[in-house]
């Protein structure tokens, strides 16, 4: 079948999208607002974008033209932090997924431990074994919107984290002990399934 996109609504677009394109790593992205309050929420709409300097991206979706408080926060102080999820935490990461007030601190929420950052103001997840320090360098809203629309931010990692528990020799990273989650369709997350390797000639 054929869709076209025009003529679809903004939940059947979603389920297309989110149901096809997977999995997909999930940036756990940690700001903090002018007030000092943290917060911390999940974001499937995320990847590395570039090495030479590195650099990651990810989008957040408005809802009702309403932006979430991690863009808000992202805008006003120009850093962030993201926060890898690991089978060991997922359900903490699910809690922070929820629509909460702006003034609640989702760390405290999730019963998750803020640790100070080297470079940037906002904290990082310390159940985390790997977290990156972040500045905002650009972003971009989604023009043409019929739902909402979304702001794609992408930022320089200026603090790589990793705890040594997930890392081998000449900075490879031990699959076996990292044990990522990533986001697939609905509720539902994978781990990592068979691997295998195709080298390139």
């Amino acid at each position: 079948m054929e869709f076209n996109p025009d003529h679809l609504d903004q939940k059947a677009i979603y389920k297309l999208l989110t149901g096809a394109v997977i999995p997909r790593p999930i940036g756990w992205i940690s700001t903090i607002s002018e007030d000092k309050i943290a917060n911390l929420a999940p974001f499937s709409f995320f990847n590395v974008v570039g090495d030479d300097p590195p650099h990651i991206m990810f989008s957040t979706a408005h809802s009702n033209d309403h932006k979430k408080d991690t863009l808000t926060n992202v805008l006003q102080t120009k850093q962030f932090v993201v926060n890898m999820v690991t089978e060991e935490i997922v359900e903490q990461m699910n809690i922070t997924g929820q629509n909460v007030p702006h003034d609640v601190d989702e760390f405290e929420l999730a019963g998750l431990t803020p640790i100070a950052s080297i470079k940037v103001k906002p904290p990082r997840v310390k159940e985390s074994p790997i977290s990156f320090e972040c500045e905002l360098v650009h972003h971009y809203t989604l023009e043409n919107h019929k739902f909402g629309g979304a702001t794609i931010v992408i930022g320089r990692i200026v603090m790589f984290h990793f705890d040594n528990s997930v890392l081998l020799e000449d900075h490879k990273i031990n699959l076996e002990t990292y044990k990522p989650v990533s986001r697939l369709a609905g509720a539902n997350y994978a781990k990592l399934g068979e691997l295998f390797a195709i080298k390139r000639n």
